[in-house]
């Protein structure tokens, strides 16, 4: 995996290969964070990385000078692998290993960008409670955004605070965010 932009831009991240993970393709990061750049000043940004697995996304957050990045997976491993990475590029990250359901449910504060990439094969209505979950926190900032990575199987349209989705091959970003005023 490489950084697509920000300070560390074309660095490359060498992941151990046991890890349990399917990382976002550079293809399809690139488009997500061209979509994110349009939305928001990195500079300081607080951002949620839920199923964060290498931390690829982190990363580049990281690059681009988000301001803090909680990074939440469930394996050792690649939380590990999170703290060493983000330890040698001085990113402001904080992995933590934790069941993302049983993090939701204790979760506090406000993050500007909240990305999740679940397994594909995760339920239904376990990636609808992720969504669920965040709103009825009060997790995003009111001028924040959601996105959920995932197959074409799973369908997000119908859930509250759906604003758009973009696919890129076998990769589908669905947005979240609250509705502005003048809408």
């Amino acid at each position: 995996m490489r950084i697509i932009s920000g300070q560390f831009k074309g660095r490359r991240i060498s992941a151990p290969k046991n890890l349990p993970v399917r990382p976002t393709t550079d293809m399809s990061k690139e488009s997500l964070f061209n979509i994110l750049n349009n939305h928001f000043d990195f500079d300081g940004l607080r951002v949620l990385d839920l199923f964060s697995g290498t931390g690829n996304i982190s990363y580049e957050f990281g690059s681009r000078g988000a301001g803090q990045i909680v990074s939440v997976d469930a394996d050792f491993g690649c939380v590990k692998f999170i703290k060493q990475t983000s330890a040698e590029f001085d990113f402001p990250i904080t992995a933590i290993k934790s069941n993302v359901f049983a993090f939701l449910e204790k979760a506090s504060g406000e993050y500007d960008i909240i990305f999740a990439d679940p397994p594909y094969d995760m339920a239904q209505k376990d990636f609808e409670k992720i969504v669920l979950s965040v709103f009825e926190k009060g997790l995003l900032s009111p001028e924040g955004m959601m996105v959920i990575e995932h197959s074409k199987y799973t369908k997000m349209e119908s859930l509250p605070n759906y604003s758009f989705q973009k696919g890129y091959g076998g990769s589908f970003f669905t947005f979240f965010e609250f509705a502005s005023e003048d809408e």
